[in-house]
């Protein structure tokens, strides 16, 4: 039998059973594609991340060796039905594990992924992940989504991975249905999003293409949010609310065709997974 540790973190919150729910597995090279997904599957979290340590990970860092330098670590996420290209609470949570219980001693970590490189610094109170933006293009309103969506659509544009729906406020948000495999969406996942009192602005998103009614806190979703809500607002650093019934916070802050993306995260448990030998 094979034994794998795996922690569970909300991430992006500051309160146990908020915030976005992320499995890290660390790993010490990778299991086939198939055992991944079906330890993801069987987690049935939007997201579960494995990590892979870099060859040194295991080793105290030599004298005179700074703590601030950068470890490299391979990193997947997983959702229960399939491999995605990107995803920021499962960042925020892996880098989490990271820093306080695999290599307490860093304060930057380096991810290697699908999308690039993707560094998370540790502050004194967040975590700061540094994520490719993704400025949405306008698009005409797809009737079929009014529909679905059982609100009023005031603008619509598109991204690499998802569809974003400016709604008129909050309320709109909130009461927006979630919605299916539609073919207008083409594939991607949706946003909607309003500007807010409280907040620069809310948002909710709906994964429909990667087996997720409802994800509660999307990080990669701001890469979406940031630019278009910074053009908006005229304001680079901007505070939000994703709208889930578990809710988050995301501090952004977009620099050049990046945005830095932070947050906090609370350990709901840790334990091990067991495999067959071979799996």
């Amino acid at each position: 039998m094979i034994k794998l540790a795996m922690y569970q973190v909300d991430a992006f919150t500051t309160e146990l059973f908020r915030g976005n729910p992320a499995a890290v597995v660390p790993l010490d090279d990778w299991l086939p594609d198939r055992t991944l997904q079906a330890i993801a599957a069987e987690n049935n979290l939007s997201e579960t991340a494995f990590i892979v340590r870099p060859p040194s990970a295991a080793q105290a860092p030599h004298v005179g060796a700074s703590a601030h330098a950068p470890a490299h670590w391979g990193l997947r996420w997983f959702t229960p039905a399939c491999e995605v290209n990107l995803c920021g609470h499962a960042t925020l949570a892996a880098a989490w594990v990271i820093t306080h219980k695999l290599a307490p001693h860093l304060r930057e970590v380096a991810f290697d992924t699908a999308s690039g490189v993707l560094r998370v610094t540790r502050g004194l109170e967040f975590l700061t992940m540094d994520f490719p933006a993704d400025p949405p293009i306008p698009a005409a309103v797809p009737d079929a989504l009014v529909d679905a969506l059982g609100v009023h659509i005031v603008e619509y544009w598109t991204g690499t991975t998802m569809n974003l729906a400016r709604l008129e406020n909050r309320a709109a948000v909130e009461a927006a249905l979630p919605v299916g495999t539609l073919d207008c969406l083409e594939e991607r996942n949706l946003i909607v999003t309003a500007e807010d009192v409280d907040y620069d602005f809310v948002s909710r998103m709906f994964g429909p293409f990667a087996g997720i009614a409802e994800d509660p806190v999307t990080g990669s979703a701001h890469c979406l949010l940031a630019p278009f809500w910074a053009a908006r607002l005229g304001k680079h650093s901007l505070s939000a609310w994703q709208a889930s019934r578990r809710g988050g916070a995301v501090l952004c802050e977009l620099v050049g065709d990046r945005v830095k993306l932070s947050g906090t995260c609370v350990e709901f448990l840790s334990g091990q997974v067991s495999l067959p030998n071979g799996a």
